[in-house]
């Protein structure tokens, strides 16, 4: 019996979570989505709005509810994965937050800090290390290598002093995403980063006047915000295998943000 791959997105109730879900499905996968948020009740929005819109695109997805900073929660996590599809494919390491508001890095607070690092850094390195093994273990697919996909940010490398505890977690798990790609080699995983520029998501709500204005004023050469399936699309090209000889890529999904102009 043939079965499809199957890949577990974290942080795939809403934003770029959910628009790699639903790519992912379209290029054949199904999926188990976490989140911290798990409302059965609500299929407007959240997991079970992705749920309902997955299975649209001919794909299984199954919802779980987990706080990726509890790292307790990994194992079994990674166990209802395996119990629903037998196996595990493909890690989207994408669960992250930004500052509960925004300061100048001269008044970052240690509260603050910990926050994003124990989320976007310590939570997605240590979830990473139990599904490695978990690859590592499994029988291999007969067409499909397994693969680990980190979604970092722009904030990687770019500096915002409105939000230093953030640019330093995404410049962490940049580094992780390398360890684990020299690490992983030897057992056939490939590990990618993905580096998203200005997506349109709850997460830049906020800022969304200041960010259509730099758009409008050519800060990026492709003049337009990105969206959710412009990750999702990169994601999925990563985890059909189209890119074999590449481990540790990094891949910036931002409009030309990278490149430096005069």
């Amino acid at each position: 019996m043939h079965h499809k791959p199957a890949a577990l997105v974290t942080g795939a109730g809403r934003g770029i979570g959910r628009g790699i879900a639903l790519e992912l499905a379209g290029a054949g996968f199904d999926l188990a989505g976490c989140d911290i948020v798990f409302d059965p009740a609500n299929a407007g929005d959240g997991l079970f709005e992705v749920k309902a819109a997955v299975e649209k695109r001919g794909g299984e997805f199954l919802p779980l509810a987990a706080d990726i900073a509890a790292l307790e929660a990994h194992a079994g996590l990674l166990a209802a994965v395996r119990e629903r599809y037998g196996r595990l494919d493909l890690l989207v390491n994408n669960a992250g937050v930004a500052p509960a508001e925004r300061r100048d890095v001269l008044e970052t607070t240690p509260e603050s800090f910990d926050r994003l690092m124990r989320i976007n850094l310590r939570g997605a390195f240590f979830l990473t290390q139990k599904a490695a093994r978990v690859m590592i273990e499994q029988a291999p697919a007969p067409d499909l290598k397994p693969a680990i996909v980190f979604i970092t940010s722009t904030s990687a490398r770019v500096s915002s002093t409105s939000r230093a505890e953030y640019c330093i977690s995404k410049a962490g798990l940049s580094m992780a995403a390398r360890l684990y790609a020299d690490r992983l080699a030897e057992y056939g995983i490939n590990v990618y980063e993905i580096r998203p520029g200005i997506i349109r998501t709850d997460m830049t709500t906020a800022v969304r006047e200041k960010y259509d204005a730099l758009i409008a004023a050519g800060f990026l050469p492709q003049k337009r915000w990105g969206f959710p399936e412009d990750v999702g699309k990169a994601v999925a090209a990563l985890a059909r295998g189209a890119f074999p000889y590449s481990t540790g890529l990094i891949l910036e999904v931002s409009g030309g943000m990278d490149i430096a102009r005069l």
